[in-house]
């Protein structure tokens, strides 16, 4: 595990007093899987919300989810990053409307329930640029946008700017994970490709994942995740559990290129001074390691199958990512805990 992926991992720890809302619980029943296993299980958490009309979105979700932390009268546009006055909705080219950032052609839902008004992917952007977008699937490159400075653009491709450029991603994850054709619903499906309208699609898969990396969810992006859950009754996994993605997508967490994962846990979480690490695979032994919030490692130690102990009490509270690996068969076990005074 890189440093960047550690710093990655641990980056929602600086906003913690706001991911302490998501219910107690709510979770339950995804420890330990990955791939398609921990995809049906998140699907089966957030399947089923509450469903928004479109004007509840246009007057009084949207004001809410996305209001100015700054300015209470005012609503932050998703690419621009401009702050604009909450009154100023419209179709006027300095106006604020609705953008669907799976955009709706992608399976063509309109502006119906449920894809078409879920509030976890629908945005305030200024008009213009909203339909300069169109439903361009994502990527990078091409012309910088004239107004939305940051952005860039070609044919078939949109490039939002820095700052949001991972709220995009997990918002186009969320969707797949969220619609997969039960219920009479369409099936959607996040794509290694590029002009995919009007299938159920949306890429690129890989820029998506490379954004959810390079920029992790910040304050402004858990507090809209709390609000929207307050709407709607479901939460994005991928802001409350970025490493979610990791597990699903691209096997980082705990999975070999074999495909298979080492057998191990701990407990309690929280931890105050011990921590307990069960290694379930006779015979074996791996590598410990304990990296802090600044991605720094703390604790290296060589652990046997079985149930080993490890002293946290001289490290300071914050949040830790929990480290093992099996050195000979390559398998591995990620895993992250809270550390209390």
């Amino acid at each position: 595990m890189n440093k960047a992926t550690v710093l990655f991992l641990l980056a929602f720890i600086c906003v913690f007093n706001l991911k302490a809302q998501i219910p107690p619980g709510y979770y339950n029943g995804t420890e330990g899987l990955y791939g398609e296993e921990l995809k049906a299980v998140l699907h089966n958490i957030i399947d089923g919300h509450d469903e928004p009309t479109y004007n509840e979105l246009r007057d009084y979700i949207l004001p809410e989810s996305d209001e100015d932390p700054q300015n209470s009268n005012n609503v932050i546009l998703l690419y621009t990053g401009r702050s604009q006055a909450k009154s100023t909705f419209g179709g006027g080219v300095n106006d604020w409307n609705r953008e669907h950032v799976w955009a709706k052609s992608h399976g063509d839902f309109g502006n119906d329930p449920p894809c078409g008004t879920d509030a976890h992917m629908i945005r305030p952007t200024d008009a213009s640029v909203n339909s300069d977008r169109g439903n361009k699937d994502f990527d990078e490159g091409g012309q910088q946008h004239s107004e939305a400075t940051g952005c860039y653009y070609t044919t078939y491709t949109w490039e939002p700017r820095d700052a949001v450029k991972g709220d995009v991603a997990r918002m186009i994850l969320y969707m797949d994970v969220r619609y997969e054709g039960d219920n009479g619903e369409l099936d959607l499906t996040a794509v290694d490709a590029v002009n995919t309208s009007p299938a159920p699609e949306h890429g690129r898969l890989s820029t998506l994942l490379d954004w959810h990396e390079q920029d992790p969810p910040d304050a402004f992006e858990i507090n809209r995740n709390n609000v929207v859950f307050s709407y709607q009754d479901n939460r994005n996994p991928f802001v409350d559990h970025p490493e979610f993605v990791y597990a699903i997508w691209e096997g980082s967490a705990g999975i070999n290129e074999a495909g298979t994962k080492l057998d191990a846990g701990f407990y309690p979480n929280p931890v105050v001074n011990t921590l307990y690490v069960n290694l379930n695979t006779p015979s074996a032994a791996a590598q410990l390691m304990i990296y802090n919030s600044t991605g720094n490692r703390v604790v290296t130690d060589i652990i046997e199958s079985g149930s080993t102990t490890i002293d946290c009490s001289m490290l300071p509270a914050g949040l830790y990512i929990l480290r093992l690996t099996d050195e000979q068969s390559g398998s591995s076990y990620v895993s992250s805990f809270m550390k209390m005074n």
